[in-house]
């Protein structure tokens, strides 16, 4: 009888442990390049971020409004799922940044942003997120946010609306495009 046990035991430990190795470390795909257009002011971006680890990500992103102005960010980031829908994220930036209304300064500063996020299904094809963070510019430091939706035409495709809160940009509504790699 004990034998019997233990070999179940080790059965139904083998199927589970299989299992494991077959889930996947996020609900959804690190795996992008994205065009946006932010309104108000108007600016012209692109953004990409790639996977480099089950749930790590290298991240970077320009923003011009085509005026002798940039905001240029470059970082590592993170996400693990909070549960089938839903996943955890926070990036680690380096931000360069040329805004003369913002920084009041002619010439291009750097520094750092951290924040965290989460990313939510909200049915098959609608995605919902947001990040709070803060934006550490020479002597500039504010606390920023973005909220947005994205709808997945495809596996391969979506577009989406982002609010972006108290940025370089100040506040800013962006419409976004995004296609997996």
């Amino acid at each position: 009888m004990r034998k019997t046990l233990l070999a179940a035991g080790l059965i139904l430990a083998s199927i589970s442990a299989a299992h494991a190795n077959t889930q996947t470390m996020s609900n959804f795909s690190y795996d992008y390049a994205e065009a946006r257009v932010g309104i108000s002011p108007l600016t012209y971006g692109a953004g990409i971020s790639k996977s480099i680890h089950p749930n790590a990500h290298v991240i970077g992103h320009v923003d011009t409004e085509f005026d002798d102005d940039w905001d240029l960010g470059l970082g590592i980031g993170f996400h693990a799922p909070v549960n089938n829908w839903a996943d955890i994220t926070g990036e680690l930036k380096l931000r360069n940044t040329k805004n003369e209304p913002e920084l009041k300064s002619s010439s291009s500063k750097t520094g750092m942003e951290v924040n965290i996020g989460i990313r939510q299904w909200l049915g098959p094809q609608l995605e919902v997120g947001g990040q709070v963070g803060h934006l550490n510019i020479d002597d500039h430091e504010k606390t920023i946010g973005h909220v947005y939706a994205r709808f997945h035409a495809t596996e391969l495709f979506s577009i989406g609306i982002m609010g972006r809160l108290n940025d370089v940009y100040d506040d800013q509504i962006m419409l976004t495009t995004r296609f997996k790699m």
